[in-house]
């Protein structure tokens, strides 16, 4: 008996030792997925175009987006002119000649169309409309002039992938089957008694498809259930847009920032999409929360779709331009920007938005590789926070120092710099719970577990970057005459505002002035070609490199550091543009803690 016992005890623990041997092989096999990387850049870049032949004019008139810097605002919490405690368009013109004063040569809008403001603005009710609380169409037309006789223009956020569930096109399309707009959404029938087929929303937390029982049909919508995908594949949808982008065109709106452009197409079959093991976001392969999105993101037609918005615009006189909200490998970016860049003018790179580690060496190897896939006369963009991501200050320790040097660096590359309101006064990410949310996204993260949350690394309420803003010390900082406001005014607004900015000359908020004059000045600092210096002359935390181009050459220095740093220059130089926590010395530069000097 002792004997058996003994081999069924060490059968249980070869078949245990055996399971756990699996378990670890496939749970590496997981790590691995989540974690390799695709195509090396190297092979990316040995299968793009090696000359670049532009399709349209490339005068100064026509690219002036090529050299613009970009503010964005969010209506809803930048400035409220009659006390009901939400921003809107009077507020916004009121505070035109400060966003002037700053340097500021473009501004880019979220939605202010007309909206059941379920997603506040991105579930559009009606293209040509405007949402009473924010004002009216005689009030934009004003902001459009406004705008243009301060010389600056105006970009409008455009939502093409999908519209409200409350749209007219909407409710007639899901009345019947065969209503005149039946095919303006996309439906399908069910499959086995379910949904058409396995595709989840873009977050991978719910089924794609929303059942309707008046059309016995379910609908597709890639973001969230009140918000149904266009069926751009069809000829009078795509019709409809064009026209609406011609009507904003017309009013003499000088372009468009395009919400989530590479959702817009689908896979006409509607085929299963692959399951995969990857959970962290993989955009080069279509991988992410377990999906390989392979049929219903980045389409083929997509990237003709854009060339035919970019032959709109070109349409129209001055120079207009379109920026998309695309996600994606560099191939991907290149792709949409169009082989003889007739495609979009500019594409966000989210690399520095997601996250990004403060050093010189990352900057360094991140504007290398920006300058790699993008060059001349491609642009690359440089953005670190917008109306959904967390502030770039956070990523900073709340630190305004580091922030100067953020600011320094983003506005002295070459490429489209855009900042969302607030960063210019080093506003914080907020701290609203899920459980008091009004981001219609947050619920949705409340049921996930705390590990599958920090894994995706996202903002899980994006009121929390969308509180208002802080414009002096008094009642809700300056937004608004009204103690209610949409969403709570941070607790720091009698230290953190515009008013205490313009009055501190070493704040955040002057730095930025400081640098948008010079960049507006010094021509070289928006289109003259950029080189790094020799590593080996620099300190490990400096940055250093120059701008230049046949009439003059002007150097950076940035110190990523807390702890001093000094540079020996060989040489005497001319003249100092900017410095702040810098000294020269002929032919020795002192950097303090994240010092900032441009020579000439």
């Amino acid at each position: 008996m002792a004997i058996l016992s003994n081999s069924i005890l060490k059968w249980t623990f070869r078949v245990v030792g055996v399971l756990l041997l699996i378990l670890m092989i496939f749970a590496g096999y997981v790590i691995w997925i989540n974690t390799k990387e695709g195509q090396s850049k190297e092979h990316m870049l040995a299968n793009l175009p090696k000359e670049i032949n532009p399709k349209y004019p490339t005068d100064s008139v026509s690219d002036w987006w090529k050299t613009t810097a970009v503010y964005q605002i969010y209506p809803r919490s930048y400035k409220d002119s009659d006390g009901d405690g939400i921003g809107d368009i009077n507020g916004i013109i009121s505070k035109l000649d400060y966003i002037q004063s700053m340097g500021f040569e473009t501004i880019w809008f979220s939605p202010f169309f007309k909206s059941p403001q379920y997603d506040h603005g991105y579930d559009i009710s009606d293209y040509q409309g405007i949402q009473p609380e924010y004002g009216d169409m005689v009030g934009v037309d004003s902001l459009i002039s406004e705008i243009h006789k301060r010389g600056m223009k105006i970009v409008l956020d455009m939502v093409l992938n999908h519209t409200s569930d409350q749209h007219p096109w909407f409710l007639e399309s899901k009345s019947s089957r065969d209503n005149p707009k039946k095919d303006w959404y996309i439906w399908r029938d069910g499959r086995e008694g379910g949904p058409p087929n396995n595709w989840k929303n873009i977050l991978g937390s719910m089924s794609g498809w929303t059942y309707i029982p008046e059309r016995e049909q379910y609908y597709y919508a890639a973001f969230m259930p009140r918000q149904p995908d266009l069926n751009m594949a069809n000829p009078e949808v795509k019709e409809e847009i064009f026209d609406m982008v011609r009507f904003w065109l017309d009013k003499g709106v000088d372009g468009f920032r395009l919400d989530i452009f590479n959702f817009i197409f689908e896979d006409q079959d509607y085929p299963d999409n692959p399951s995969t093991w990857r959970l962290t976001p993989d955009f080069e392969e279509a991988k992410w929360l377990f999906e390989e999105h392979k049929y219903n993101y980045q389409q083929p037609e997509v990237v003709e779709f854009a060339k035919e918005l970019r032959a709109i615009l070109e349409s129209y006189p001055g120079g207009r331009f379109m920026v998309g909200e695309v996600f994606g490998s560099h191939k991907t970016m290149r792709e949409l920007l169009g082989e003889n860049q007739d495609g979009l003018n500019l594409v966000f790179l989210f690399d520095f938005l997601e996250s990004f580690e403060f050093s010189a060496a990352y900057f360094r190897e991140k504007v290398k590789e920006y300058e790699s896939f993008y060059p001349p006369p491609l642009v690359p963009t440089y953005v670190f926070s917008n109306h959904d991501q967390f502030r770039s200050i956070t990523r900073l320790d709340n630190d305004t120092e580091k922030a100067d040097v953020l600011a320094v660096f983003q506005h002295t590359m070459r490429g489209v710099p855009f900042v969302y309101q607030g960063e210019e006064i080093g506003m914080q990410t907020g701290n609203i719970p899920l459980t008091e949310a009004q981001d219609p996204l947050a619920e949705n993260w409340a049921k996930m577990p705390k590990f599958l949350i920090d894994a995706v690394g996202l903002l899980t309420n994006r009121d929390n970057c969308r509180t208002p803003m802080q414009w002096k010390d008094e009642i809700s900082g300056g937004f608004s005459s009204s103690s209610e406001t949409w969403l709570p005014v941070q607790d720091n607004y009698k230290s953190v505002n515009v008013e205490r900015g313009l009055a501190d000359k070493n704040s955040l908020l002057q730095t930025y002035k400081d640098i948008l004059k010079l960049r507006s000045e010094v021509s070289v600092l928006q289109d003259g070609k950029i080189s790094f210096m020799n590593e080996e002359d620099l300190p490990n935390e400096v940055l250093g490199y120059t701008r230049s181009n046949a009439e003059e050459r002007v150097s950076i220095y940035l110190n990523f550091s807390d702890k001093p740093q000094s540079v020996d220059l060989g040489k005497d130089t001319s003249s100092i543009l900017y410095s702040k926590r810098a000294s020269l010395d002929r032919k020795r530069i002192e950097l303090d803690r994240y010092g900032i000097l441009i020579v000439r």
